[in-house]
Order: structure tokens, then sequence, then C-alpha cells
């Protein structure tokens, strides 16, 4: 879907689509930040809000708003002096593409209509069980790649014409992203759980053999301090 809104897209004017389109300058933004709604994750929540808290720090925009997907996002940000906007739960324990389309769509009639400039999104990538990246991705406008330059340069006919193809392809596009962020924030999350769960039972294992371990000497340590006094009461009566 990518390589083909980058072979339309670089036969029209970007200016001419709301999609395309970038602000001039970035004032009411919107910045999606995917948290789980549960903890006992290590540091899943906590490394994608202290993300978001940089971004907001560095841009220094004049009017942001959060968008948080996930209850730990929200109880964060509600304690905070940031706009909240209506916040979703459960949105990565029942994962669907209509939850997508129905964010994806809100935030783009949005940004149409002019009330917001773009919108950033602050998610945790999947890499492995035991590696969870997070990342920051502008959602809004959507990024238009540079027209790469071609040996062979083919100029292809499109039916319908480009703008109706890019019409189509572009909100579903952003409604695509968003689901794969979900879909890495949902996969990052179980390994985020299973890396967290693993360290603590391994550490509450350790603990255990240690408090067993010093119960037995202590048990120890007072027996044979019986034995000795036993021992000793009766040589003294000899």
């Amino acid at each position: 879907l990518q390589e083909v809104l980058e072979s339309i897209a670089a036969r029209v004017d970007a200016s001419k689509h709301p999609l395309l389109a970038p602000r001039d300058e970035e004032r009411n933004v919107v910045v999606v930040v995917v948290t789980a709604d549960k903890g006992l994750a290590g540091a899943f929540n906590a490394n994608a809000i202290k993300a978001a808290m940089n971004l907001i720090r560095e841009r220094q925009w004049q009017n942001v708003q959060i968008l948080p997907l996930g209850r730990k996002g929200n109880d964060f940000f509600k304690r905070r002096t940031l706009t909240v906007r209506k916040h979703a739960t459960h949105v990565l324990q029942a994962l669907s593409l209509e939850t997508a389309h129905e964010i994806s769509t809100s935030l783009a009639n949005e940004y149409v209509s002019g009330e917001i400039d773009a919108v950033y999104v602050v998610y945790n990538e999947f890499r492995s069980i035991i590696s969870q990246v997070v990342h920051v991705e502008r959602l809004l406008p959507i990024q238009r790649e540079e027209e790469r330059e071609q040996t062979d340069s083919v100029e292809y006919l499109f039916e319908p014409s480009p703008e109706e193809i890019l019409n189509e392809l572009l909100p579903r596009h952003i409604e695509f992203q968003l689901y794969r962020i979900l879909l890495e924030s949902a996969a990052a999350e179980q390994g985020a759980r299973m890396t967290a769960m693993e360290a603590a039972t391994k550490n509450a294992s350790d603990m255990i053999d240690h408090l067993t371990l010093t119960y037995n000497r202590i048990r120890q340590a007072a027996i044979t301090k019986e034995i000795i006094e036993i021992v000793s009461g009766a040589a003294a009566q000899k």
C-alpha cells in the first residue's frame, strides 16, 4: 500500500489533497499514547508515557490534546494539566479493525476541517519477547516520500484518476497504519508482561530459597543449643 501511494502521490499535486498537505505551523496537535489497561508489564507503560512527555516538552506546541488508548495512560494524563480527549480502554484486549476505523476517521475529519494540525502516535514496537522499542510516528499529515530517481521512467495510465484513487486509499492508509500500531502494541504488551512475570517468578524463587536456607540455619542452631544444654545438665549432675 505504501508503494502504491508513493507512486500515485508523485503524480498529483500534494497541496490538492487535504491529507497530504502539511500545515505551515503545527499549533493544535493530538498525541495518541498507546498503553495497557493493566500493570505488571515492566516498563511497558512508563516508557510510552515518558516518550510522550519528552515529545511534548521538546516541540512546545501551542495547544496539545492527549488521546490515551489504555487505562494506564488515561490515569496518568488526567492528573496533569494537559487536555485529555475521550479515552478508550480495553483496546488491546479486544482489538478490532472497527476500533482503528472509528479513531482514524475521527482524527482525519478533524484534520481536514482544520481543527487540528497534526497527529502523532507514541507506542511500543514489538521486536522480540525481551525487546520492545518505543516509537514516535506522525500519523497526520501523511508523510510523502520524495520521488525516487528512476532510470526507466514509466508513465502509467490510472483508472480512475490518481486524485480519485488517493481519495479512496489515503483514509484506508491511515486506518491500516493505526491498526498496525495497535497490533504492535498488543504484541509488545504480551512480551513485556511475559518477561516481567518470568523475572518476578525467578526473584520469588530465589527469595524462597534464601529464606528456607536462613530458616534451616536458625532451626539447626536452636537444636544444637538445646542439645548442648541437655548434655551440660547431664554432665553437671554427675
